[in-house]
């Protein structure tokens, strides 16, 4: 690939989604761009280059974004960040809304749905707890694609065989075929929404708990300080934020701060884990 053309996509994918790309990075591109070129018809990632600088297609320039977007998800992924969720979030935030008896959840970077509907599972084992609460779970990607994946919670047997209880998997899941779907009552828990991270997250509203994990691994440090600022502006004080296990605020925000003692877990200050235990 020429050196001309690699910058150019690097800094399209940079504006578009936050990727960044090093130069030891052109063989994912080139790996991942071809595919696009074929399905437009183009002889390879040199026409390709050259469509884009002459003819700003946003059709074009979405396949570009979602074939260079990474795509890697599971069902309760680390187990560790849900067990917290089970254990001290929900328990925690659940008294401190006890008068108005409503939650929001927000998975960032949903990808194909794994870690919404996790959580799904989680709060339909504690409903006796939450009747009478309203519940939301909302799942957001870039991905098109991804998205409407989510939103039919139909699943490989390699991905439900990904950190998927078996219990879980007869108790939530009916088979079709070689495919496996998630309830209907559990894809109605949850919904679906194409958003960018770098865009205005306002329309939004206000989350109560927001699963923004190994998302920020991929930006440069200007970009993870304007994702985590926009994210503080939808959470109340004592809302938690989770991040993955190579992700942290130090040194990039001062909105966030670490909860003692909770690996991955971060608040404005307002949520304290003090007497809490975590299996």
């Amino acid at each position: 690939m020429r050196v001309e053309d690699f910058d150019m996509f690097s800094t399209l994918l940079k504006q578009r989604s936050g990727l960044v790309l090093t130069r030891d990075k052109a063989y994912l591109l080139e790996s991942r761009l071809m595919p696009v070129a074929r399905k437009w018809n183009m002889k390879g990632l040199e026409e390709l280059a050259t469509t884009v600088r002459t003819r700003k297609d946003e059709a074009l320039l979405r396949d570009i974004t979602e074939a260079m977007t990474t795509n890697e998800s599971s069902f309760f992924r680390d187990q560790k960040p849900f067990d917290q969720f089970r254990q001290l979030v929900l328990p925690k935030l659940m008294e401190a809304r006890a008068a108005k008896r409503s939650l929001r959840i927000w998975s960032a970077a949903c990808s194909s749905g794994q870690e919404a509907y996790s959580l799904s599972m989680i709060l339909n084992d504690e409903a006796a707890k939450l009747a009478g609460w309203r519940i939301e779970i909302v799942g957001t990607d870039i991905s098109a694609e991804m998205v409407e994946r989510a939103k039919s919670g139909i699943y490989t047997q390699f991905e439900v065989q990904r950190g998927l209880p078996i219990t879980m998997l007869v108790k939530h899941f009916k088979q079709n075929g070689d495919k496996w779907q998630i309830s209907q009552q559990l894809r109605q828990m949850v919904s679906f929404r194409e958003w960018n991270l770098l865009g205005d997250l306002s329309a939004l509203g206000q989350f109560d708990i927001v699963f923004c994990r190994n998302v920020l691994i991929y930006f440069d440090q200007p970009t993870k300080a304007k994702v985590l600022e926009s994210i503080s502006r939808q959470m109340p004080q004592d809302g938690v934020l989770y991040l993955g296990g190579a992700e942290t605020v130090l040194g990039i925000t001062d909105k966030f701060k670490p909860v003692d003692g909770q690996r991955g877990l971060y608040s404005m200050g307002g949520f304290s884990a003090a007497g809490a235990k975590v299996a």
